[in-house]
């Protein structure tokens, strides 16, 4: 029987009428409705006319969680007195309760993206409602892009909501309205229920969250503020938390508050988490939860939310390859929804770990996922869906440029895309399967080497990292998750059983060649199919399927627990190296499997999870599995090169053959007659690292530079620019015969730079022999004496005593009488008295007063009163007269 009394009560009741008159017109809408109006329970139910009020419909509600879609499911049978599965049921990965009676199924949006891959008419299905995007989930988004292209040119009669309580209401409108304009934005009225806020910032400065570790001390704060509120206020408590690590860590402060302590989080057992949506039984209730109770959810009972103000999301190190979560500060939009959790039944009362002054400073909306996270699921999804770019897709932000490039060349590597980037028939196998393509490729690549029981197991454990407890040893966590009763261990079973299922299906364009093939024939037979793959033991099959998943982060010992991945990256076992120092925290092993140290010995390793914590300089390892050289090199056969390598290193040509795997050089030999070219580009090579100070430049080959320059400068063409990067650009023109002898610092010495340098000037013109006249080395004064002219600053400089130039009644010139020389005008005794570049002038003005300045200091010089008319001399008046 219909609850008519608690449908009632809803307040979205009241935007239906216009929902309805949206989705019979345009077909699309967004729904802005706050929490707890029953956007997610009763408009579903209304579209679907199960509630009596218009045509029977078929309605696929997306959730961005399992836990949101299980529990909206619950609640809308609940509403219509009924259990799930009948007219209403849901499907999550490894479960779906629904039948043939079943008009409103509530799904993940990932399972949403596999059935719009199996059948992009979505047949039967009338509406589809996404709820919460405003989490900006990336499986949303690219479903919601799917689902406008299926609108266009499939089924423009399919009926299509946007619906969340805080979202960019008018930038989803332009979305869903496309080319006819923006769709209507439909709002209802919210619950009256006032919530107040209490700022209680930690009283001493906490460090910032880097990575996924958060400073004890702020943890320590949150808990003291649930206590808080426990004395202050009345009704139960949520408690909004980063991480599952934070919850438990929280959960162990709170040790004997009068209160029933539950966690609520992705991986909470189901049984747990429906407790939790169920309500109490008259014990008050402190409820630890992630983000995931931020939405689609009611907790019954609550009327308190402390938040830490801390959410934990997906970024990628594209740089490096990898993809982590890490914890950042939760957006004004999530505070907002987690407040709101506190007045859904009743006046409640938030208090936020910190300042009414740092708020404002938050960001408005979450980073969304397109923008952040690893693209590589997405850009597969967009290839099998037919558009290897996205460029054809509707997105509200289009995925950045490089970390699509990434995600493609990913693809490519596990035969995942052709050249064209179209998706394989391997590819939409791997799709389907519903798991990132890297852990699809480990299964279908590793099951016939290992078997695939044992190849989804390890792919099962890879795709939820297991708990902190089971160490960072991966095949030792696989055995504590084969013995273990936790709730991890139920989940993984079941994610095993349903990989199994998927691998064991034939392979549809398994023959993908090159280097996305499977990595048999190239493995040792330790893990080889039919007997061996029983036989292998978990180190090895662990090790492989890691390997097989992440390809460029096997990596090999450097020492005291640090390694260096093929993909240059370098890593460390926790409480060794960098990880050490900068104070990380480290998983603790499962007892009797030695957790870490294991790992440290070892001299490969298969790194499944890692990450670089702020001002590391090397990756911190969070899971491995031990490996040795043979199978790191099976599995990542496409970064193996082996050849000649010439370089310049430490003053010195190294030639070498190589054996590489990435970055990691695999073995080395010297070579003996190394390719000329190669050795000529290796010295260029330290040239341009070191400087063409490495030749030997005399005064005169410095000064033929300068000369070359100024004329470059003044003259242009054909006088060649003779800067470091215009001659590293000609380098073989000037330098070539000397360039093929040197193969050191000391041959490079001994080459005259002025020599070689003086290829360069203009001979097969002519010009060259006016080169001497245009910018002359010296230049005669009327003294006799030939000074030098230097060229180093931006006018040439003539230094001269101010005796030599006396009947000079202009400034020399050169660049063909182009620029004057700037003369600096001497003492006797060699000091500059004046500058000048038009000497007439300083003969007429300025000459009288260095006159006055310095015949008293030096009386034995002349010192004409008119010195465009004297006798010019070097010598003093006194040898003048004995002259």
């Amino acid at each position: 029987m219909i609850r008519r009394d608690a449908l009632d009560q809803l307040p979205v009741r009241t935007a239906l009428p216009a929902l309805r008159a949206a989705l019979d017109g345009p077909g699309t809408a967004v729904l802005c409705a706050p929490p707890g109006t029953g956007k997610t329970t009763l408009v579903p139910l209304d579209l679907a006319g199960l509630t009596g009020a218009g045509p029977k419909r078929r309605v696929l509600v997306a959730e961005p969680r399992r836990i949101a879609a299980r529990a909206a499911a619950r609640r809308m049978a609940w509403l219509l007195g009924e259990r799930v599965g009948e007219q209403v049921g849901f499907t999550v990965r490894g479960e779906r309760r629904a039948g043939p009676r079943t008009a409103v199924e509530v799904v993940t949006t990932g399972v949403l993206l596999q059935r719009l891959q199996r059948d992009p008419e979505l047949a039967g299905v009338d509406v589809v409602v996404l709820d919460e995007c405003h989490e900006r989930h990336l499986d949303a988004d690219t479903s919601a892009a799917f689902l406008l292209d299926v609108r266009e040119t499939l089924r423009p009669e399919l009926r299509l909501v946007a619906a969340s309580a805080t979202t960019d209401a008018a930038g989803w409108a332009r979305l869903l309205g496309g080319s006819e304009g923006a769709a209507p934005v439909v709002e209802a009225a919210g619950v009256s229920h006032p919530v107040g806020v209490v700022w209680v910032p930690p009283e001493r400065p906490v460090r910032p969250a880097h990575g996924m570790r958060v400073d004890p001390a702020l943890l320590a704060h949150v808990a003291a503020v649930v206590r808080r509120a426990l004395r202050e206020q009345t009704g139960d408590v949520l408690c909004f938390l980063p991480g599952v690590g934070e919850i438990g860590r929280v959960a162990g402060e709170l040790a004997g508050v009068d209160a029933e302590v539950l966690q609520v989080h992705g991986r909470a057992p189901a049984e747990v988490q429906d407790a939790v949506l169920a309500g109490g039984s008259g014990v008050r209730r402190v409820v630890l939860a992630t983000s995931v109770a931020e939405s689609s959810l009611t907790v019954p009972g609550v009327r308190v939310v402390v938040d830490s103000g801390l959410a934990r999301v997906p970024r990628t190190d594209h740089a490096r390859g990898l993809s982590a979560l890490t914890t950042v500060r939760a957006s004004r939009a999530a505070g907002r929804q987690r407040a709101g959790r506190a007045g859904r039944e009743a006046p409640g009362v938030v208090y936020r770990c910190w300042s009414e002054g740092e708020d404002g400073r938050l960001p408005a909306f979450p980073d969304p996922e397109i923008k952040v996270a690893d693209l590589t699921a997405f850009a597969l999804q967009s290839a099998c869906w037919g558009d290897p770019t996205a460029g054809g897709l509707a997105l509200l932000d289009a995925p950045p440029a490089g970390a699509l490039a990434a995600a493609r060349e990913v693809l490519t590597a596990i035969g995942a895309v052709d050249g064209a980037g179209r998706a394989t028939g391997r590819g939409v196998r791997m799709a389907r399967i519903g798991l990132h393509p890297r852990l699809a490729r480990a299964l279908l690549d590793g099951a016939p080497e290992v078997g695939v029981r044992r190849a989804a197991e390890v792919v099962a454990l890879l795709s939820e990292e297991p708990p902190r407890a089971y160490g960072d040893d991966l095949a030792a966590a696989w055995r504590t998750a084969r013995r273990g009763g936790d709730a991890y261990g139920a989940r993984w079973r079941q994610e095993a059983r349903r990989l199994a299922s998927a691998a064991g299906e034939p392979s549809a364009g398994s023959g993908a060649g090159g280097r996305g093939g499977s990595a048999a024939g190239s493995g040792s037979g330790r893990t080889g199919g039919g007997g061996g793959a029983a036989a292998a033991s978990d180190d090895a099959v662990a090790g492989l399927i890691a390997a097989l998943a992440f390809p460029e982060r096997v990596a090999r010992a450097r020492g005291a627990g640090s390694f260096l991945m093929a993909s240059g990256t370098g890593a460390d076992v926790a409480g060794a190296g960098t990880g050490a120092q900068a104070g990380w925290g480290h998983r603790v092993g499962s007892a009797g499997d030695g957790g870490g140290s294991r790992l440290r010995d070892a001299g490969w390793l298969a790194v499944a999870v890692a990450d670089r914590p702020v001002a590391a300089v090397s990756a911190r390892v969070r899971l491995a599995a031990v490996i040795d050289e043979e199978t790191a090199c099976a599995a990542a056969r496409a970064l193996y090169s082996s050849g000649e390598e010439v370089r310049w290193s430490d003053g010195e040509v190294v030639a070498r053959s190589v054996t590489r795997l990435g970055a990691i050089e695999l073995a080395a030999r010297p070579l003996s007659a190394p390719d000329p070219g190669l050795l000529r580009d290796a010295v260029v090579s330290g040239l341009r690292r070191e400087g063409f100070g490495l030749l030997r430049w005399s005064a005169a080959a410095a000064s033929l530079r300068q000369r070359m320059a100024f004329l470059h400068r003044e003259l242009g063409a054909p006088w060649p620019d003779v800067s470091d990067a215009a001659l590293l650009e000609r380098v073989e023109e000037w330098l070539g015969v000397e360039l093929g002898r040197a193969r050191r610092r000391a041959d490079l010495a001994r080459v005259d730079a002025g020599q070689a340098l003086g290829r360069l000037l203009p001979w097969a013109s002519g010009d060259a022999a006016r080169f001497e006249e245009l910018a002359p080395e010296r230049i005669e004064v009327p003294s006799g004496s030939r000074v030098r002219v230097d060229y180093g600053g931006e006018q040439p400089v003539l230094a001269v005593k101010l005796q030599e130039l006396f009947g000079l009644q202009e400034s020399p010139r050169v660049a063909g009488g182009r620029v004057p020389v700037l003369v600096h005008l001497l003492s006797p005794a060699g000091r500059p008295a004046a500058v000048t570049a038009d000497l007439a002038s300083f003969w007429r003005d300025g000459y009288r007063s260095v006159r006055a300045e310095l015949r008293g200091r030096y009386p034995k010089h002349p010192w004409p009163e008119d010195p465009s008319a004297a006798e010019p001399t070097r010598h003093t008046s006194a040898r003048l007269k004995r002259g």
